[in-house]
C-alpha cells in the first residue's frame, strides 16, 4: 500500500474509532453519571479486548489472515482512535489534583489490570477459534 493510502485508511478507521468513542463515553455517562470516569475505564477495556483478539485471530497462523493494511485500519486507525490512555491519564491527573486519591487509585487499577485481563481474554478467544497448528 502506497503511504497516501495507508493514512487514508488509518484516518478513515481512527475516524470510525473516535466517534465509537464519543458515543461510547456518552452512554456510559447517561447510565452512571459523570463523576467517575466509567466511560472511560469502559472504553479502554473493550479497546484491549478488540485489539487483543484481531492481533491473534488475524495475524500468522489465525484462522483469518488478513493483509497488513486491513490490520492496520483495525489495530491502529479504530482501536487507536477508540481507546482513550490519554484522556485516562489526564482523568486519573484531574481526581489527584482534586484530592481524590482513592478514586484516581481505583481508576489506575481498573485500568490498567482489567485491560491487560481484557486483552489477554481477546488472545485465548483468538486462539480457540484459530486452526490447531499443523
Amino acid at each position: 500500500m502506497n503511504l497516501l493510502v495507508a493514512y487514508l485508511v488509518i484516518g478513515i478507521g481512527s475516524a470510525l474509532g473516535g466517534l465509537a468513542r464519543y458515543g461510547t463515553g456518552a452512554l456510559a455517562v447517561a447510565l452512571w453519571g459523570a463523576v467517575f470516569p466509567w466511560g472511560t475505564i469502559l472504553i479502554n477495556i473493550l479497546g484491549s479486548f478488540v485489539i487483543g483478539f484481531f492481533a491473534t485471530f488475524t495475524g500468522p497462523g489465525g484462522r483469518y489472515v488478513v493483509s497488513f493494511d486491513a490490520r492496520a485500519f483495525v489495530m491502529v486507525g479504530i482501536c487507536g482512535g477508540f481507546t482513550t490512555f490519554s484522556a485516562f491519564s489526564l482523568q486519573t491527573l484531574d481526581l489527584m489534583r482534586e484530592n481524590h486519591w482513592g478514586q484516581a487509585t481505583v481508576n489506575v487499577v481498573l485500568s490498567v489490570v482489567a485491560c491487560l485481563f481484557a486483552v489477554w481474554l481477546g488472545h485465548l478467544l483468538a486462539t480457540a477459534l484459530n486452526p490447531a497448528p499443523e
